[in-house]
C-alpha cells in the first residue's frame, strides 16, 4: 500500500507538471494573440487562475516556466499581475550555442548551415540597402580595423556578419548567423588557446578576413548581389579551410 501511495504521488506530480506546461503554452498564445506588447498586464493572479481553471500551485509553476522563457513576469502589489516582457536575445543565442555544442555539431555541418544563411542574408541585404545601411557597414569596417590596430586577432570580424544579417531584415537569419559565427570563433580559439603570442599567422589571418570583408561590403554597396554572394562564399570557404578537421 505504501508503494502504491508513492507511485500515486509521483503520478500526481507528473500530471501537475504537465498541466503547468499546458498552462504556460496557453499564456504564450495569449501573449502572441495580444501582439506581444511589452509591459502589458495579462491579468491578476486571481483572474488568470480563474481564466485557465487551475489551482494556484499549478498556475505559479506555469508562471515560473514563462518567466524562465522570458515571456512574462509576475509583478506583486497594487496594479500588479502577469506582465509581458521582452526576451533577451543573448540568452537565446547562448542556449542555442550550448545545444549545438552538446549535439557535437561538426565543422562541416557548421559550414553548410552558415553558408546557406549568410548567402541568403547578403543577397537580401544588398537588395534592401539604404544610405543608413551603407553608413552602418562603413562603421563596422572601421571598428574592425581599430580592433586589428590594437592587436585583436580573434573576435574582431564577427560584428560585420551580424550587421549584414541585420540589414537583411530577417530576425531568424540574424539570430542563427550570430550563433554560428560565435561557434566558429570558439573553434578557432580552441585551436589557438595554447599559443602564448598571437604570431604572424594569426595576424595574417585577421588581415585576410578584413580584406574579404572590405570586398564583400564594396559589392553590397555597388548593388551587385551575385558578386557579394561570390565574395561571401569565398570568404566562408576560407574560414572552413582554417577550421578543417585534422585527419
Amino acid at each position: 500500500m505504501t508503494d502504491n501511495g508513492k507511485n500515486g504521488s509521483a503520478h500526481t506530480g507528473r500530471g501537475s507538471q504537465r498541466l503547468a506546461e499546458t498552462v504556460a503554452g496557453l499564456i504564450e498564445k495569449d501573449i502572441m494573440k495580444e501582439g506581444w506588447r511589452t509591459g502589458a498586464v495579462l491579468g491578476s493572479e486571481r483572474d488568470l487562475i480563474e481564466r485557465y481553471g487551475v489551482s494556484r500551485a499549478v498556475f505559479r509553476e506555469a508562471v515560473r516556466l514563462v518567466e524562465h522563457h522570458q515571456m512574462a513576469r509576475m509583478r506583486r502589489g497594487p496594479g500588479g499581475g502577469l506582465v509581458v516582457t521582452e526576451p533577451d536575445p543573448g540568452i537565446v543565442r547562448d542556449a542555442a550555442r550550448v545545444f549545438l555544442r552538446h549535439a557535437a555539431v561538426s565543422r562541416r555541418q557548421l559550414f553548410e548551415a552558415r553558408m546557406a544563411l549568410e548567402l541568403a542574408g547578403v543577397t537580401t541585404a544588398t537588395e534592401m540597402l539604404t544610405e543608413r545601411g551603407i553608413a552602418t557597414l562603413t562603421d563596422a569596417l572601421d571598428t574592425e580595423q581599430e580592433l586589428m590596430d590594437r592587436g585583436v586577432t580573434l573576435g574582431h570580424a564577427r560584428n560585420l556578419h551580424r550587421v549584414i544579417a541585420e540589414l537583411a531584415g530577417n530576425p531568424a537569419i540574424t539570430l542563427f548567423v550570430e550563433v554560428l559565427a560565435q561557434l566558429d570563433e570558439d573553434m578557432v580559439q580552441h585551436e589557438w588557446e595554447s599559443d602564448e603570442e598571437p604570431g604572424q599567422g594569426r595576424r595574417d589571418a585577421a588581415a585576410d578576413s578584413h580584406a574579404a570583408h572590405q570586398a564583400i561590403v564594396a559589392a553590397i554597396v555597388a548593388g551587385d548581389a551575385p558578386l557579394a554572394q561570390h565574395r561571401m562564399r569565398r570568404h566562408l570557404q576560407a574560414i572552413a579551410t582554417l577550421l578543417e578537421d585534422e585527419s
